[in-house]
């Protein structure tokens, strides 16, 4: 098994996931990328091929929240984040694009911030 075996495999899934989520105006996909010590999340329409918002760990405000926390802690931090950004440009439900991660450790916890943030999906 090759070191890039587990990205092809991720981007297989992806492939798979995107065929069937898109993001439109009216509902824009909140994608979720995540590497070994970050994560990030976009609200895109593809459409337009527009991100309306985004959020990351890599931002100076999660950041300094951010220090000292578990990664789940950061991914909670991004998707209120995140949901907080969309809702202030008018956007209020989301289709959810994993990424071809399962939906479970960051990935679950980015997502059900961003709901509990006000983002319906």
């Amino acid at each position: 098994m090759g070191k890039d075996e587990p990205r092809v495999a991720r981007h297989r899934r992806h492939k798979r996931v995107r065929a069937k989520v898109e993001g439109t105006t009216s509902r824009p996909r909140l994608c979720v990328f995540r590497s070994l010590n970050h994560i990030y999340a976009q609200v895109i329409d593809d459409s337009k091929g527009h991100t309306l918002a985004s959020a990351a760990t890599l931002e100076p405000e999660i950041k300094s929240e951010a220090a000292g926390k578990v990664k789940t802690g950061e991914a909670e931090l991004v998707g209120s984040l995140v949901a907080k950004r969309a809702l202030g440009k008018g956007v209020n439900q989301v289709v959810f694009d994993r990424g071809g991660y399962k939906y479970h450790g960051r990935v679950k916890a980015l997502a059900e911030a961003a709901r509990q943030a006000g983002l319906k999906f």
